[in-house]
């Protein structure tokens, strides 16, 4: 399988996910709230606008030692099951939900945990990305947050209103600031002569790739992967030798690009028209055609 490959030496850059900050469209303009998340906000360069099902709470319960919270979605009920600690009780005042333990400390599931928990048991908390986006400013000055506020493409969706059910929502990801390079060595490839000029080409990468460039590689990645509703470049376009944020890779004769979303504590699933639900999302994309060049996803 690898003596019928070119090089022996290829590389592929590889980009992932490091964090994200989750929230509603609606509040975006909320500071005062945000205020608190402005640091992570800060470093999230790309944004997805979509679709999520409401999440309406009916109930909270206490059977024996155990508290249950009722939810409904998309008309149907969901509950989930915390185990109560040691003298802790279930409280309905002022028309709010806590648990007491008997020293004055009040405490309840926070809306994070309990959308996390719905998902993962359930599998009802699934996102259907409608647009891909980034920002970045000089310097990484403009965060994702910063071309929502006065977004078209996102005023445009909102005019024209979330299904029955569904509520619009966003999600600003921070792309790794580390650089990360995938070589392979191949001794069955057709040409060993070069290698040491290859490997030079993959460590200037490495050391040279800069955040600009790796967010807008990851944006155009993963608008190809999801292939959005509301995007129009890159989702026919991408990868190409005519597209500038693939010069240097081109220049470099890498062979391949890869983005990654997997973020274990995410508290939806993502899909799209193109790609069918699930926790881990790889777009994988080789730079050339040429079957002697596939050497990373191809295999």
């Amino acid at each position: 399988m690898l003596s019928d490959k070119r090089f022996d030496v290829e590389h592929a850059l590889n980009m992932h996910a490091a964090s994200f900050f989750y929230m509603p469209a609606a509040g975006i303009y909320d500071r005062e709230r945000l205020e608190p998340h402005a640091e992570l906000i800060a470093k999230c360069h790309i944004y997805l606008i979509g679709f999520v099902p409401r999440v309406n709470f009916v109930n909270a319960a206490q059977k024996d030692r155990d508290l249950v919270l009722t939810y409904e979605i998309l008309g149907k009920s969901y509950d989930l099951v915390w185990e109560l600690p040691p003298e802790a009780m279930l409280h309905h005042e002022n028309g709010l939900w806590y648990v007491g333990d008997g020293t004055g400390r009040r405490f309840f599931p926070n809306e994070g945990a309990c959308l996390q928990r719905l998902n993962h048991q359930y599998g009802v908390i699934k996102f259907l990305v409608k647009y891909i986006g980034q920002a970045y400013g000089q310097d990484g000055s403009r965060s994702a947050l910063d071309r929502l506020i006065k977004h078209e493409t996102l005023q445009k969706i909102s005019l024209l209103g979330a299904p029955e059910g569904y509520r619009l929502e966003l999600i600003l990801l921070q792309v790794e600031p580390d650089n990360q390079i995938i070589t392979i060595f191949n001794p069955f490839a057709e040409n060993k002569k070069d290698g040491s000029a290859r490997i030079d080409q993959g460590l200037e990468k490495l050391f040279n790739t800069s955040e600009e460039e790796r967010v807008a590689l990851y944006e155009a990645a993963m608008i190809r992967y999801f292939s959005p509703e509301f995007n129009m470049e890159y989702k026919n376009s991408f990868p190409s030798t005519t597209l500038k944020i693939l010069q240097d890779c081109y220049d470099k004769d890498f062979s391949a690009v890869s983005a990654e979303l997997v973020l274990d504590d995410l508290p939806v699933t993502l899909y799209s028209e193109a790609v069918t639900p699930t926790d881990m999302h790889f777009a994988f994309h080789d730079l050339h055609t040429d079957e002697a060049r596939k050497v990373f996803f191809a295999m």
